[in-house]
């Protein structure tokens, strides 16, 4: 009974939706405030539908109910409590029902939030949102209904795959899709903005803190998803290109540009023409990776769906919602013409440049991915586009992004002069190229890339701690204390996220250039060298997990004569799908981790063992993080509601004086 509850509420979540699309826009076109007054009403009904029908899809997979054949498919009567649970989106059915409660989530955030905002632009950008919402929910029905029910029931589950019974993925794909979603809201906005006419510098504060969180949750996604990789694989590797990672990194690309185009028509007028382009294209590729997951064309552990109807179904979606953003564009290509200008050189031209290097660097991304699957459509062979294409278009792209990343904030708005700016930087710059080659001779690897890394890395931290001071420098007269507080909360932003990308490249650096792997074959009280660490195999032993057994290796991590750690890394034989596993074990340290994982055991009882040393890759997340807390802190900033709730006053004023 409970799946069937399900089934209707996504029914009449999907009427809910159709109404939030089709009677706000209406009331807008009409100037009806009646009307306009009914998106929000909607929108916060079809969250409660859609949330009460994933609450009975869980409660399906937590009772091991497998009359319904998502669980009977998905989970097991062994598995345990918590992967139940994770397991309702560790498929293809469930992780659209978790898409749309995600986006469900949104739009009622917009709702509550957003009170201040013209009831107009309002009902525009929840009939938006609303359209998106009926396409995903009618797709979710369509093709794939969560609730379909097994007649009879299995007696017994397959279990959730293996790879995804991990904590990793308990908050990757909630996160991850969060930030995909969150783009529809920069996109709904955006749409708005063309349907109204009013691209200005309301719009762009408007939709700023909303792109920014959106920004922020696809960030820590792509993060924690990353780290899961690492140590759950087995391999050591922290990120390979693989083309579904690849589709959550473009709109990642794209979302970084638009945050900074959206900063320059905030504050000059400039670039409405980018700014629209850049959110209707973020929001694009998201549901490009969407497309690649769902529709079986590429072979992954994040892909669950193989058939091509559903493919179809959301590159048709993706056709109408390119086409008809673009349309609209076209035809308001008129009012996005003008705006402030500015000179060459100036702050604006530094971030035009690295609106277009980053988004010929998605381009590329795009093309790596896409490429092998268009010639194997075509019957025209199949080829494998990895690592060395990727770094060999990517690396150059990214250096001047770096570069201008940290010159851009010395310039001054519309107009600078060109030797005053250089003089300003030369120092820090001069000074990063000496500590990156420098460096690189220090650790013995001097290669155009490890120079080339340690260098950028340097520049970005070097010219973060000048940029500081000269913002300190600004406020002389006042205490250190008054002078840290009176930066605004968006610089403050600004400056950690843009820190965070220097210690993020010192990981990826270091990491690439210096990390050590051996595989060896171990019998107990045997022990092998690598990196200045001692490994002793003091062998495995049996254990019973909930839904496995595994071989338990014990290690001993000694360092110059002393037991540091007991490495326990695991081969894990799951009982439902006979699948093994290897789950790692690490010692993670601020400069390094040790890196253990258990291979296969030969006939003479010894096991085959890999042994890793990466120094600083804790530093790629722990970048991730300040790139994070920085769009944390720049969301925050009171004076985007303030500012909005001024713009908000100011149109409503403006209705009274034409009303009247």
């Amino acid at each position: 009974m409970i799946p069937e509850l399900g089934h209707f509420a996504l029914i009449l979540a999907l009427v809910l939706s159709l109404v939030q699309a089709v009677v706000p826009l209406v009331g807008a076109h009409r100037n009806s405030m009646a009307l306009m007054a009914v998106g929000r009403p909607a929108a916060q009904g079809q969250f409660f539908f859609i949330v009460f029908s994933y609450v009975c899809l869980t409660w399906a997979f937590v009772t091991s109910d497998f009359s319904v054949q998502l669980a009977a498919t998905n989970s097991h009567s062994a598995t345990p409590l918590m992967y139940k649970i994770t397991g309702v989106w560790g498929n293809h059915e469930g992780s659209l029902l978790l898409w749309a409660m995600s986006l469900a989530l949104w739009t009622v955030a917009v709702t509550v939030f957003s009170r201040h905002l013209p009831e107009a632009f309002m009902a525009r950008v929840l009939g938006v949102l609303g359209w998106v919402s009926a396409g995903f929910i009618s797709f979710t029905l369509v093709t794939s209904n969560p609730f379909d029910r097994l007649l009879p029931g299995a007696g017994e589950g397959r279990d959730l795959n293996p790879l995804l019974q991990d904590p990793g993925m308990i908050i990757h794909p909630p996160l991850l899709y969060m930030g995909y979603v969150g783009f529809s809201v920069a996109f709904a906005f955006a749409i708005a903005a063309l349907l109204s006419g009013r691209l200005d510098a309301a719009w762009a504060r408007w939709s700023r803190p909303w792109t920014t969180i959106a920004w922020v949750f696809l960030t820590a996604g792509i993060a924690v998803g990353s780290g899961w990789a690492y140590y759950e694989l087995g391999w050591g590797g922290w990120w390979f290109w693989d083309p579904v990672e690849n589709a959550s990194f473009m709109p990642w690309l794209l979302g970084t540009a638009l945050m900074h185009s959206l900063a320059v028509t905030e504050k000059r007028g400039a670039f409405r023409s980018w700014t629209v382009l850049l959110a209707i294209g973020a929001f694009s590729l998201s549901l490009l990776g969407t497309f690649l997951v769902r529709s079986g064309v590429i072979t992954s552990v994040h892909a669950f769906a193989t058939d091509p109807k559903r493919g179809l179904y959301i590159l048709a979606l993706l056709v109408i919602v390119i086409g008809f953003s673009l349309l609209l564009y076209a035809m308001r290509a008129n009012k996005l013409t003008g705006g402030g200008s500015f000179a060459l050189v100036s702050r604006e031209t530094s971030l035009l440049a690295n609106n277009v290097l980053l988004t010929v660097a998605s381009a590329s991304v795009l093309l790596g991915t896409l490429y092998p699957l268009f010639l194997d459509a075509l019957n025209l062979g199949k080829i494998s586009v990895g690592p060395p294409y990727f770094e060999a278009v990517f690396v150059p792209l990214m250096t001047p992004v770096v570069v201008l990343m940290m010159f851009g904030p010395f310039l001054r708005w519309k107009d600078d002069d060109l030797l005053a700016a250089v003089r300003k930087v030369a120092p820090a710059f001069i000074a990063s190229v000496i500590i990156g080659v420098g460096t690189a001779v220090a650790v013995d690897h001097l290669t155009w890339r490890t120079a080339l890394g340690l260098s950028l890395a340097a520049w970005v931290v070097l010219a973060s701690l000048q940029l500081l001071a000269r913002r300190l420098k600004d406020r002389a007269g006042a205490s250190a204390g008054v002078r840290l507080r009176l930066i605004t909360a968006s610089w403050w932003g600004m400056w950690l996220a843009h820190l965070g990308v220097g210690v993020f490249i010192i990981g990826v650096t270091m990491v690439g250039s210096l990390d050590r792997h051996i595989d060896v074959k171990m019998l107990e009280g045997q022990h092998a060298e690598l990196a200045g660490y001692t490994f002793v195999f003091r062998g495995a032993e049996e254990i019973e997990g909930p839904n496995y057994t595994a071989a338990r290796g014990r290690i001993e991590l000694v360092r110059d004569g002393e037991v540091m750690d007991t490495l326990t890394p695991e081969k894990r034989l799951y009982w439902a799908q006979g699948m093994p596993m290897t789950e790692a074990s690490l010692n993670i340290g601020p400069f390094r981790d040790v890196y253990v994982s258990l291979g296969e055991q030969l006939e003479d009882g010894a096991w085959i063992v890999s042994l890793y040393y990466k120094p600083f890759i804790s530093w790629i997340w722990l970048g991730c993080v300040l790139m994070g807390l920085g769009g944390i802190f720049a969301a925050a900033d009171v004076r985007y509601r303030r500012l909005a709730a001024r713009d908000a006053g100011a149109v409503a004023g403006q209705r009274v004086a034409a009303s009247a």
